[in-house]
């Protein structure tokens, strides 16, 4: 077993804030590759078997959302976390939609970047949930086999587009799922715009689910992006 906190890859352009990253996160126990752009990440994944990529989504050649989706194409489990500005809502959506795992955005606090960074390596190393097989969160539990959701052992009543909804999250707890691809798993392509839909859903759900709707522990809102049910 890997004693490290995981074996990381940073793609950054800015040789200054990878080496001030590298720097930080080797002292925080980490494993540290470096990359300075899309191209030579994809050599270094070649090379060695990392647990997870911290990839900045402004860089010159193939850039950062391009180089997110080459890496998703090849390895489907590998964690991408994508460095992007604040307040860039559009690119952080077209990052998740490359198959991005998680954002960070500039400047970040250390401990905000390190805990999504763990996270990322944490479910990465579990063992894989057969799709059958019931999951828990929390006082939160569902099963896909009966199509029943328990909170604190007294069964939830949802209906079938809430227990879906519920699902596509829970099975992506702590991962950021947008708001067309909830729509699109829920009533199929074309209603990505429906944004109205899902707000009166989810809040349908949380009144169902939470102690307290309108402060949310269980499904969480990513403003302008989407929506995440908490990291385990």
């Amino acid at each position: 077993m890997d004693d490290s906190q995981g074996r990381l890859l940073i793609v950054e352009d800015d040789s200054p804030l990878r080496r001030s990253l590298r720097t930080t996160l080797d002292l925080l126990g980490f494993d540290v590759g470096e990359a300075s752009n899309g191209e030579d990440s994809l050599v270094r994944l070649r090379m060695v078997d990392y647990e997870a990529v911290l990839l900045d989504i402004n860089m010159p050649g193939i850039g950062g959302i391009e180089t997110c989706r080459r890496i998703r194409r090849i390895y489907t489990k590998l964690p991408i976390l994508m460095l992007t500005v604040r307040d860039s809502e559009d690119d952080k959506v077209e990052a998740l939609e490359a198959g991005a795992d998680d954002y960070v955005t500039k400047p970040f606090q250390t401990r905000e970047l390190t805990a999504r960074i763990r996270a990322a390596v944490r479910r990465f190393r579990a063992p894989e949930t057969p799709a059958e097989m019931p999951i828990s969160n929390g006082a939160i539990m569902l099963d896909p086999v009966r199509r029943r959701v328990e909170r604190a052992g007294v069964e939830i009543h949802l209906t079938p587009r809430e227990f879906d909804a519920v699902q596509l999250l829970m099975t992506h707890a702590g991962r950021p799922i947008t708001y067309a691809r909830l729509l699109c798993a829920l009533r199929g392509s074309g209603f990505g715009n429906e944004r109205a839909y899902l707000r009166v859903l989810i809040g349908q759900i949380r009144k169902k689910l939470e102690d307290d709707a309108a402060n949310p522990i269980y499904i969480l809102t990513d403003s302008y992006i989407g929506y995440r049910f908490r990291e385990p």
